[in-house]
């Protein structure tokens, strides 16, 4: 006789899943003949670089590499890791105490709730945002205080409108930038303000740097550049955007050694680290020549000129991304996000991403990637212009 399955509370307090719609129309479209145009996803669309792919298959062929790893890292990789941050950011870290490996940044990202955050604390969450800052904070028992991000405020968080009750049991602040989805840029005056607020507050500051390598314009920020943020912040980075590397799980948190020593205390607890010829091409990588990464960001310039301009062509003007590979752009006055990113997919057959995915806050936008080539977004915008917009 069948058990009665009842999943925990945490899984049934999950909001209604928003894209299940969307999957099963993009289903029923793609049935119907239609060749869809994915623009939902940002997942890099280029292979990874060859000098990377070719040091994991020489690393998989060492029997040393296919024992257990250490849990928070390589030494050799956190060396990498710490060395990357000096010649990018020119700042100085311990690789002993102060990095930690990551089975992708998202990992790490969910797992600071896990180390820091107790049932009723308060976890500051920007919205629109990625959805895993709240996730991981009400899977541990914290609420989720959300900071609106508007247009009229260049999509940054206004720190001082957080009620001094709030700021009082809060215990992370997550910030993004450059920003998922807006593709906003952070200035320096705001982290420094940040860095004041988590002082003054005793608050820990969370800076998802994913995106750090792909601007247009000024070089993004490291917040630990900035004075006082050794004491307050922890910092994630991903290889998966900077080097086409999504499939292979590989990040790394530096900052505050306290912070580094807490998400490496759960990571001994619940993995066993990432594979050590995945970590050896990190290491390739973290060590890569840097017109490799220039060589991308050109890619993406040129596709986000082309669909901007594209987009402004077909009744959805944009703000020019200042970096990350998405483009936030409003929606025509009269529709909603969903139902604009239902017309794109069953009209147009492109499939967009409805800014409500990302929080309330993001109702009245979509947001589109520029992993495709082009060629293909070129054509996308002329799918777009059969909408009338």
């Amino acid at each position: 006789m069948p058990i009665t399955i009842r999943k925990a509370q945490r899984i049934q307090n999950l909001p209604p899943y928003l894209f299940a719609e969307i999957d099963r129309l993009k289903r029923e479209v793609a049935a119907r003949g239609v060749s869809l145009i994915s623009l939902g996803i940002g997942d890099p669309d280029t292979p990874t670089p060859p000098h990377i792919v070719a040091r994991l298959a020489e690393a998989a062929k060492n029997p040393a590499n296919h024992r257990y790893p250490d849990y928070e890292g390589m030494p050799a990789f956190r060396a990498a890791a710490a060395a990357w941050m000096q010649r990018r950011h020119g700042v100085t870290v311990n690789p002993d105490t102060e990095v930690v490996s990551l089975i992708g940044s998202k990992e790490g990202v969910a797992n600071m709730a896990v180390a820091f955050v107790d049932p009723g604390d308060i976890v500051l969450v920007p919205d629109p945002g990625y959805p895993v800052y709240h996730i991981g904070t009400q899977f541990n028992g914290g609420e989720t205080y959300r900071m609106p991000l508007r247009r009229e405020n260049a999509f940054l968080p206004d720190l001082r409108s957080i009620p001094d009750e709030v700021a009082r049991r809060a215990k992370l602040l997550w910030l993004n930038y450059p920003n998922n989805p807006t593709a906003s840029v952070a200035p320096r005056a705001f982290f420094e303000e940040a860095i004041r607020f988590c002082e003054r507050h005793n608050v820990i500051l969370c800076h998802d740097n994913a995106y750090a390598e792909i601007y247009f314009g000024d070089r993004p920020q490291s917040i630990l550049e900035l004075p006082g943020a050794r004491d307050v912040a922890i910092e994630f980075h991903s290889l998966s955007k900077t080097f086409n590397m999504t499939g292979w799980r590989v990040g790394f948190a530096t900052g505050n050694a306290e912070l580094i020593a807490g998400l490496g205390k759960v990571k001994t607890n619940v993995d066993s680290g990432i594979f050590q010829a995945v970590q050896e091409a990190g290491i390739a990588a973290l060590e890569s020549d840097p017109s490799i990464v220039e060589g991308l960001r050109a890619m993406y310039r040129e596709r986000r000129d082309v669909l901007v301009a594209g987009l402004a062509d077909v009744g959805l003007p944009c703000d020019p991304p200042a970096g990350t590979f998405y483009v936030w752009v409003p929606v025509p006055r009269g529709t909603t996000s969903s139902a604009l990113a239902m017309r794109c997919i069953n009209e147009a057959g492109v499939v967009v991403t409805p800014g409500n995915g990302f929080g309330a806050s993001g109702e009245g936008y979509i947001r589109l990637t520029l992993c495709s080539p082009v060629e293909r977004l070129r054509e996308a915008v002329e799918r777009l212009r059969g909408l009338k917009l």
